[in-house]
Formats: structure tokens, C-alpha cells, sequence
């Protein structure tokens, strides 16, 4: 299955640049995975959508303020990082513009007086791609994130945030992604006691968004892509909600592609059975992969070609999925990071 089998136009202006003032106004899809069957509501009505006895299954990973800007020590030429994952010992991958002017050896300070240096130790195989290690003279290192760094918005959003709390979900509680589970920031406390109240249990899974989620596919034949490795955890008060929920022929429902990829590779990792565990995922679901625990898939509209889209493509079919992104260009709904949202079930 070639790459291009993907492609779709999208105009420009569907690139939602900012997020909604009320995170529920966004409009929502509803697409009949087997038939192709669309409609067309606002997402408040997901609550009409779920049963009682269903999991609604979130990602709630918290994105790190780890777009740094800094500059070289011996030049002061500007150098933007991404830091993307620690490694451990205060090595952290990460991407860096521009990468010519960064070679092994390279310091990049931050702050007032180099509050936070990064030398450059080895390129990765990704463009753009360096492991940096940290100095820093405070305790938590999250808080000179929290102080120096910026979110990291998708390079396709040009609009600055009034509010960084925007690119968060209001479950978000584990920080360690550089990119927001998109899905996810369509819900308020509001949706999610309704939610509840209607008997649906709402549980959460980990995954720490990095390069994997939104790494462009380079290669002609999909199947030769690679995805990148992100840390994912499941506990026992979810993973036992699942297993009772599968017992008893209920649905679960993904909310995002992180949710979705987590589960699956649990389920993979323990011949279908749901276990409390954590790890590292390079998961990459095409057409062809069999679903082991998902019934129901929650998610944002993706980028032409994307990983992204070829999942869902993977759960419905690539037919009716690329069906469903045409009436969205038409219908003028919202791509992307801040966009509307899809309800493939």
C-alpha cells in the first residue's frame, strides 16, 4: 500500500489556527465505521452516542513547555530545541533548527546567565534529530521548563496562544509529551460527568506524545515506515475496568490515536489479554490490522498521508474514512490540532 493512497486536498484556510473559546463547540461526525453512514452534530452530543456499561478510554498525558529558544555559547547565533524525551542521566532527544549549526560538542544556553545549558553530544537517525544533555543548578528541571520554555504548537499553526492551558485537556495530569493528545481537548469536566452520570466509565491510559505521533511517512511503501518509540502506562484500576468491559461484551471506545495505540499494544504484548503494565511502543497501524480491543474511535481530522489518518483508515476502511475527510473539506469543518472531530463506531 503505497503513501499517495492517502493523499487528499485540503484547503488551507480548514487549518483551525486557534482553539474555540468553548472547548464543546466544536462539531463532531459521527461515521459508521462498516457502512460509511455519516452524521453530521456538535460534539455535546457524544453523550448520546455511548452506552451505559461502555469505557471511554483518555490519554492523560500533559505537554512539557519544551520549546526552547536559545543560542549558541561561542557565536550567539539563535538555536530553537524541541525536547522531545529524556533518556536518562539528563540526556534528552530532541529536534533542533537550525541542525547544520549544531554539531557534537555545541552548548546552547537559556535564560538569564546560561540558567540552562545543552551541549550537543550525537545526531539521531531523524532530521533535525540530536541527543542534547542538560546542566542545570535547580532541583526540578520541569520548573525552568515551566519558566523558559514555550508549548510546542504544531509547525502547521501560526497563531500564538492566549492561553497555553488550550493546548491541554483538563484530565491532563502526567506531564512528558511535546504534542498535545488533540482528541482529548474537545471534553470539559462538564462532558465528562455527563458522561459518567450516563453509566459510561471513564478510565485513563499514558502515553507520552513525541516524534512517533506525528513523524511524516517518507517512504513510498507504508510498510516500510518506522514509527519512533513513546513511553506508554496502563494501571490496574483501568486495566481491570477493560477486561470487565470485554467480559461482558461492552464497548470500548478510544478517545485519540494514542489511546488507541496504547491499548492495542498492550493487548499485543499479552495475547489480547489487558494488563497493567508500561513501556515503550513503536506500534504503527495500517489497513490490515485487526483490532483486538477497540471497538470505537474518538479523534481529531489528520494531515493528508499522516499515520494518522492511515489508523483510521485501519479501523473503518481507507474507502469510507477518505469518504468521510471529502464531505468534511465540503461541510468546511475544522482540521487538525484544533479542530472538529470524528466518531468512527
Amino acid at each position: 500500500m503505497n503513501v499517495a493512497d492517502f493523499s487528499f486536498e485540503l484547503p488551507k484556510e480548514l487549518i483551525a489556527q486557534t482553539p474555540l473559546t468553548d472547548r464543546t463547540a466544536s462539531r463532531l461526525m459521527i461515521v459508521n465505521r462498516n457502512s460509511g453512514e455519516l452524521t453530521h452534530t456538535q460534539f455535546p452530543e457524544i453523550v448520546s452516542y455511548l452506552e451505559a456499561g461502555d469505557v471511554l478510554v483518555l490519554n492523560d498525558s500533559r505537554v512539557r513547555p519544551a520549546r526552547l529558544i536559545g543560542t549558541k555559547a561561542d557565536t550567539g547565533a539563535k538555536i530553537e530545541l524541541l525536547l522531545l524525551q529524556p533518556m536518562g542521566g539528563d540526556r534528552w532527544e530532541a529536534l533542533v533548527k537550525p541542525a547544520k549549526r549544531v554539531k557534537p560538542g555545541s552548548v546552547i544556553q537559556f535564560g538569564n546567565g546560561g540558567e540552562l545549558r545543552a551541549v550537543a553530544e550525537e545526531s539521531t537517525e531523524v532530521a533535525g534529530g540530536r541527543v542534547f544533555r542538560l546542566e542545570y543548578q535547580v532541583d526540578d528541571i520541569e520548573t525552568l521548563f515551566t519558566r523558559l520554555g514555550e508549548m510546542p504548537l504544531p509547525p502547521y499553526i501560526h497563531e500564538q496562544l492566549d492561553d497555553p492551558e488550550r493546548y491541554q485537556t483538563v484530565f491532563s495530569r502526567s506531564i512528558g509529551s511535546a504534542a498535545a493528545p488533540t482528541a482529548g481537548l474537545h471534553f470539559t469536566d462538564e462532558i465528562l460527568t455527563a458522561i459518567r452520570e450516563k453509566g459510561v466509565q471513564v478510565s485513563f491510559v499514558t502515553l507520552h506524545v513525541g516524534l512517533g505521533t506525528f513523524r511524516p511517512v517518507t517512504v513510498e511503501n507504508i510498510e516500510e515506515h518506522q514509527m519512533h518509540a513513546e513511553y506508554y502506562e496502563m494501571n490496574e484500576e483501568t486495566a481491570s475496568t477493560i477486561r470487565e468491559a470485554k467480559k461482558a461484551g461492552k464497548r470500548v471506545i478510544a478517545v485519540g490515536t494514542t489511546s488507541i495505540r496504547t491499548l492495542e499494544t498492550i493487548a499485543g504484548r499479552f495475547a489480547s489479554e489487558v494488563q497493567a503494565c508500561s513501556g515503550w511502543t513503536d506500534i504503527f497501524i495500517y489497513p490490515g490490522y485487526e483490532f483486538q480491543v477497540v471497538d470505537g474511535l474518538l479523534t481529531n481530522f489528520h494531515l493528508p498521508q499522516s499515520t494518522l489518518l492511515m489508523l483510521g483508515s485501519a479501523f473503518s476502511s481507507r474507502d469510507i474514512l477518505l469518504h468521510a475527510y471529502e464531505v468534511a473539506v465540503q461541510e468546511r469543518y475544522r482540521f487538525f490540532s484544533f479542530g472538529d472531530a470524528m466518531l468512527l463506531i
